[in-house]
């Protein structure tokens, strides 16, 4: 006789769990409470479509935090894997420039979805939607809509984070597993905005303007990549990566301490050279013709630095290696592409049960660990799914 799963949340880890399942073995329920399926997977392909990335698994590992929590996972299912999988299912895919990993020109999100959604209706998946998940009977039964019970052998939460509240991820069943006495962890932004407190005339003049090829630093972390001025501060993907180091330094000191380096294509002695020989008078005109740095990146130096500094090229071309910018805050919940929180690690064992609820899982975002853009956050969901998939295969 198969055995019954309830998945509920309709996102990339449930997705995947469901395409995996052994449909022989079960029968499984999706039940979301939205009329449709992956809101946030068609709302996050809008900004470039990057399923995955192409790095090899040991360095994509290392961008999680904390790594080991996802390891055995992404080990069962790595981006190569993951790569051959949606091929299958006639989702052909590319390595850009970038390393990320896309859909063939031409394909856009609605199709990977519909793809993935054939093979659910291959498998017998049932979709139930319109049910939002309330709460737990005394005999740890499901309630939906408040009023209807579930009773299944297997429950899979995959309710995602607090983010994006526009795609139902609003992270309000928080609460609910609470009442359980489930550890979990408040939401806190990622991958988000963060606030700098600009000079007024310089964000008149500079607001929207791109820092292109430029390297961020914080504690002990340095990313590559762009940023974007905004009035509220910086964004962008340089500084997304280093979400887990300034949320670190926010929470114990209220601000946290960034360095730009606004040429990392040259050494200091390099940059020190072609200041100090340049010919022409205006150091602005050195540093736009000779650096090649952008008006934005020349008014960063000219707000931050005294005159004397900008007027020395040793301090100058120091500042122009490493320009502190002081990070006094984070965007709201709902303005961040992730968050961190939800159910604390500690509380599901090493294929996402809860260790105080048996034959209850958490898959995805729900979960308290981190990630940056770039195609991470979507493989650590797939490789949740397929791993849980294999587990519960093997085990009925």
């Amino acid at each position: 006789m198969k055995k019954s799963v309830s998945i509920i949340g309709g996102g990339p880890a449930a997705l995947l769990l469901a395409a995996l399942l052994d449909c022989k073995k079960f029968t499984v329920t999706i039940y979301e409470k939205n009329k449709t399926l992956g809101r946030k997977f068609l709302v996050a392909g809008k900004g470039g479509f990057n399923l995955t990335h192409s790095e090899p698994i040991a360095e994509l590992i290392a961008r999680y935090t904390p790594p080991h929590f996802l390891e055995k996972a992404l080990l069962d299912f790595d981006n190569h894997d993951f790569r051959n999988w949606i091929d299958t299912i006639g989702i052909p895919t590319y390595i850009g420039s970038s390393k990320r990993v896309y859909p063939e020109r031409g394909i856009k999100p609605i199709t990977v979805l519909n793809a993935i959604l054939k093979v659910l209706d291959e498998q017998g998946v049932s979709i139930q939607y319109e049910n939002n998940w309330t709460g737990w009977t005394t005999n740890n039964n499901l309630i939906f809509n408040t009023d209807t019970e579930v009773q299944s052998d297997y429950t899979i939460f995959a309710l995602g984070g607090g983010s994006w509240k526009v795609t139902g991820s609003d992270g309000t069943w928080l609460d609910l597993f609470k009442t359980q006495d489930i550890p979990v962890v408040p939401f806190q932004s990622s991958n988000c905005a963060y606030r700098v407190h600009w000079p007024e005339d310089f964000i008149m003049e500079h607001e929207g303007s791109p820092l292109k090829n430029i390297s961020i630093s914080c504690a002990n972390k340095t990313q590559k990549g762009e940023a974007v001025i905004t009035r509220f501060g910086l964004e962008g993907n340089a500084i997304y990566a280093l979400s887990p180091q300034i949320k670190e330094q926010l929470e114990s000191q209220q601000n946290a301490t960034i360095f730009l380096d606004l040429k990392p294509a040259l050494s200091y002695d390099d940059l020190h050279q072609k200041i100090k020989k340049s010919t022409l008078k205006k150091t602005s005109e050195k540093l736009q013709k000779e650096v090649k740095l952008s008006l934005a990146q020349i008014g960063l130096l000219k707000k931050y630095l005294s005159k004397e500094t900008y007027l020395n090229p040793e301090l100058l071309a120091q500042n122009i290696k490493k320009l502190r910018i002081e990070i006094t805050g984070s965007s709201l919940l709902n303005d961040a592409i992730s968050t961190t929180g939800g159910i604390q690690l500690n509380a599901v064992d090493e294929n996402f049960q809860l260790k105080e609820m048996k034959h209850h899982y958490c898959i995805g975002e729900m979960l308290d660990w981190d990630a940056p853009t770039g195609g991470y956050l979507l493989q650590a969901c797939f490789s949740m799914g397929m791993h849980l998939a294999r587990h519960l295969n093997s085990i009925s």
